[in-house]
């Protein structure tokens, strides 16, 4: 039998290596055979709700609290290749990127412009006309009219200047490694692969620029916010075996992650169905219309406040573990989606969302929720670009989770972009470059396409304004955002194991 799990560190020293070890077995209760295990770190936010179930830290628990603050930071030779690293944040310089998409069938016959207004509403009418107009929205890699008609099979290709969201610097490390599969231990806060706001942040791209592992084919995927083992196949039939057997359910799989409350003793089998009601931003609830789903839960610990669980889903259905454990009343304590009060008095215990509809509950996550700290879909497609102007005001201009301070300064908003650059504690280099011209550098292809654009540079470790671009159209270079604080970057969940039957 292949068993994979994680459960110890690399980054503390060796002495307080081997007490993390040896207690976080003793909790979990699992019982490590000799060869059956491959071991990779946990993170630390695992380690801080692990020590709270636990007696035996002793003056120990201090020392290792402190120690998780050093563990935000990497080495030189963990870097990523193209990232700027700061102090616990991975960081993209802003750059030139080129979205492409095909006409589609109810375009054909219509104006571009037309089109461009009506469903992409990011930007207004004039934005679109004076892209055209630019030549930097194109058709066929070619510069047309405003009043030009799209065709069938027209390519339209719109070159943007493109800013990615901040993840934690913490690295993406490997566990097992053969000629057929990689498995990696992924970080909290790093998508799998590309997806909305995230390109060379992401696992996939990290891994090809770091390690040179490059057409991995991904086997199954990690919600952004989940940490824990990942895997991908190396070749196209073992790929496929794997997909295989993890859709015909001879993977089990176990999950640790930490939750509100008391849980029960006993053996907790939950088998509710469960429903999407928005793939576009990723929502689910237990509905009798969903798809039939089973997760067996038990208690490993409880510190008088919060227990710390072991999850078995027996499907692989979207936010299942997450979306169980709020239906019976024990959400993950900083799942930043289900763990709130948009679900209604109960936060959703029982299927009450205070008698809210699908509609209205939509409406109000989209109200309150800051979008890039909790999409379950990481985002939305690569053309999320194009989302639709009261959306994107929603999201991004002065609209704060409940529960940051409601003083906070409207200048600063709650998504995280590049847009400032803190350095380190003492200052931070904001990069106000109106100077700059918005031009469309020449080494930058008209015909670069999303496959192609994968540019390769060495690391920095201090913010380097040379490497800054800036663009005067750039809606996201006009407003100044926060770095996210290292709680938007987690959440206790953790993919612990996988053992193929």
């Amino acid at each position: 039998m292949l068993e994979i799990s994680t459960y110890n560190t690399k980054q503390l020293s060796t002495t307080v290596k081997l007490l993390i070890t040896l207690i976080v077995d003793a909790i979990l209760t699992l019982k490590l055979k000799k060869g059956s295990h491959i071991h990779t770190p946990v993170l630390p936010e695992q380690y801080t709700f692990a020590r709270k179930i636990s007696n035996v830290w002793g003056k120990t628990r201090d020392f290792v609290q402190r120690s998780n603050l050093t563990l935000f930071c990497t080495s030189n030779k963990q870097l990523s290749k193209l990232p700027l690293l700061v102090p616990g944040l991975r960081k993209v310089y802003p750059y030139y990127f080129t979205f492409t998409t095909f006409t589609k069938g109810r375009w054909v016959g219509e104006k571009i412009l037309d089109v461009f207004a009506r469903e992409f509403r990011a930007h207004p009418a004039e934005e679109y006309e004076r892209c055209i107009q630019a030549g930097t929205l194109t058709v066929n890699y070619k510069k047309v009219a405003t009043d030009y008609r799209l065709k069938h099979n027209d390519l339209l290709a719109n070159i943007v200047h493109r800013h990615e969201v901040p993840v934690t610097s913490q690295p993406v490390t490997i566990v097992h490694m053969d000629e057929d599969i990689v498995v990696v231990n992924k970080p909290a806060s790093i998508p799998v692969h590309p997806c909305g706001r995230y390109r060379h942040n992401t696992v996939v791209f990290i891994l090809a620029k770091e390690f040179n592992l490059k057409n991995l084919r991904t086997i199954h995927r990690l919600d952004r916010l989940t940490s824990g083992l990942l895997m991908f196949g190396r070749s196209p039939k073992k790929a496929r075996e794997m997909e295989h057997q993890i859709r015909n359910r001879l993977v089990l799989k176990e999950y640790v992650c930490k939750v509100e409350g008391e849980f029960p003793d006993e053996l907790i089998e939950c088998s509710e169905p469960i429903e999407v009601i928005s793939y576009k931003i990723g929502v689910c609830k237990v509905s009798p219309n969903g798809k039939t789903c089973t997760t067996f839960f038990n208690k490993l610990g409880y510190d008088g406040k919060n227990s710390v669980i072991l999850c078995r889903p027996k499907t692989g259905r979207m936010h299942q573990i997450r979306v169980h454990l709020q239906y019976l009343g024990f959400p993950i304590v900083n799942d930043p989606l289900y763990n709130h009060s948009v679900f209604g008095p109960l936060k959703g215990k029982g299927g009450d969302l205070g008698g809210k509809t699908d509609e209205e509950l939509i409406q109000d996550l989209i109200h309150i929720h800051n979008a890039e700290n909790w999409l379950g879909m990481d985002g939305d497609s690569d053309l999320s670009m194009f989302n639709t102007r009261k959306d994107l005001d929603e999201n991004l201009v002065g609209h704060v989770s409940p529960k940051e301070n409601t003083s906070k300064n409207e200048s600063e908003v709650t998504s995280t972009s590049a847009c400032e650059i803190s350095c380190d504690t003492s200052k931070s280099i904001p990069c106000e470059l109106s100077t700059n011209k918005s031009v469309i550098v020449p080494s930058i292809s008209h015909r670069q396409t999303v496959a192609t654009q994968t540019g390769h540079e060495s690391p920095d470790m201090m913010f380097n304004p040379e490497k800054m671009t800036n663009d005067e159209h750039c809606y996201e270079c006009k407003v100044r955002y926060r770095d996210p604080k290292p709680q938007d970057l987690i959440m206790y969940l953790h993919a612990w194991t996988y053992k193929v039957k």
